[in-house]
């Protein structure tokens, strides 16, 4: 069994990975507001914890199936094994369901309902729309977030943001991105927001992405102004050594 330390890396290597890059992302896109002092330093808190804590990580485990995740995955083998230990512990049974994601977000989002955030994240790692998140589906994102390539990074934000799938973002599924956003901070961000906030970002979100001004962002269009953006291909970097 692991250490308290240990499972807390885990977790929040899982939660605050996502978390915090979509922040930061959300931030430069115009989405949210990170120059509040309290939500600003909350970031970087959480940020700098997921390093502090993975120090504390030292598994010897081996996992069946490892080679076959290395192959198609980032990580190395004791990457994996780290992160497969840890997946058991803190979810014996293999599988996460989404009322257990919600839980977790709820501890780990104590001033704030983080329901909504985790349920859209929840459906962007369950990739087969199974009910379940299993360890291959853990890490598989979590690879792509930490040590894939730019295009890959912005496709998987891209496929959190689409939220009924169909190839494009419009502005109710980006408000509604922005609002659980907002909820799931809680008193970091209020009382700074004001009612018309989230519409606001959302204007200023499709006056940079919607390039022909159609009302949709497509995904060309996404990755086209996202690299075009140097904060946002910075944020893209910020958990590239973070393991």
């Amino acid at each position: 069994m692991w250490a308290e330390g240990e499972s807390e890396g885990l977790q929040t290597l899982g939660i605050v990975v996502v978390v915090c890059s979509s922040l930061k992302l959300l931030h430069y896109l115009g989405l949210i507001d990170l120059s509040d002092d309290i939500a600003w330093c909350y970031y970087q808190y959480q940020r700098d914890k997921i390093e502090d804590e993975l120090e504390m990580t030292m598994v010897c485990h081996r996992p069946e199936g490892l080679e076959q995740l290395e192959a198609q995955t980032n990580f190395t083998k004791r990457e994996l094994q780290v992160l497969y230990r840890g997946f058991k512990n803190e979810c014996p049974s293999g599988v996460v369901n989404e009322e257990t994601f919600k839980q977790i977000y709820a501890q780990f989002f104590p001033h704030g309902d983080a329901s909504m955030y985790a349920h859209y994240l929840f459906h962007a790692f369950d990739t087969t729309q199974t009910g379940s998140v299993k360890f291959e589906d853990f890490v598989t994102a979590l690879s792509i977030l930490l040590r894939g390539t730019v295009h890959e990074k912005l496709r998987w934000t891209f496929n959190l943001y689409d939220i009924n799938k169909d190839g494009y973002i419009n502005k109710e599924e980006m408000m509604d991105i922005v609002k659980a956003i907002y909820d799931m901070m809680g008193k970091y961000t209020y009382p700074v927001l004001k009612e018309d906030t989230p519409r606001q970002h959302v204007d200023i979100f499709f006056q940079k992405m919607d390039k022909n001004k159609d009302g949709i962002v497509t995904l060309d269009e996404f990755l086209e102004s996202c690299q075009e953006d140097d904060n946002i291909m910075r944020s893209l970097q910020l958990f590239q050594n973070v393991m």
